[in-house]
């Protein structure tokens, strides 16, 4: 099993997640803004994923977008969430805490057990 492969899908399947939570915690960014926050985070994303990923949560009604003009080149589409993406992110932050609790659940058993397990010996 490769363990980048893995990596690559834990990411993946957290994106919408944190792209929604940039978005809300900035109020309107464009993607670049949106590209060099998860950077920043070591959440690197390709250009080639991320605009899929926005037109989809658009078409979902989770974002709405408008274009504003900028002076240092072409005009950018500032997205902010919906209501119903407010109310989607609530309901992801949760399902994340829930799987995050869980799976800390499971790990710190197996840790523990091992530890323990070692310490008998």
């Amino acid at each position: 099993m490769n363990l980048e492969n893995i990596k690559a899908q834990m990411r993946k399947g957290v994106l919408e997640y944190c792209i929604l939570s940039i978005i809300n915690n900035a109020g309107r960014c464009y993607a670049s803004q949106i590209l060099d926050q998860l950077k920043n985070a070591d959440l690197l994303v390709v250009e080639g994923t991320i605009y899929p990923l926005l037109t989809r949560l658009k078409n979902d009604g989770y974002l709405s977008y408008e274009w504003e003009e900028s002076r240092s080149g072409p005009p950018r589409k500032y997205y902010q969430l919906t209501d119903t993406g407010k109310a989607f992110l609530q309901q992801l932050a949760r399902s994340w805490n829930e799987l995050v609790h869980s799976v800390a659940m499971v790990t710190d058993t197996l840790h523990h057990k091992s530890t323990f397990s070692k310490s008998k010996s």
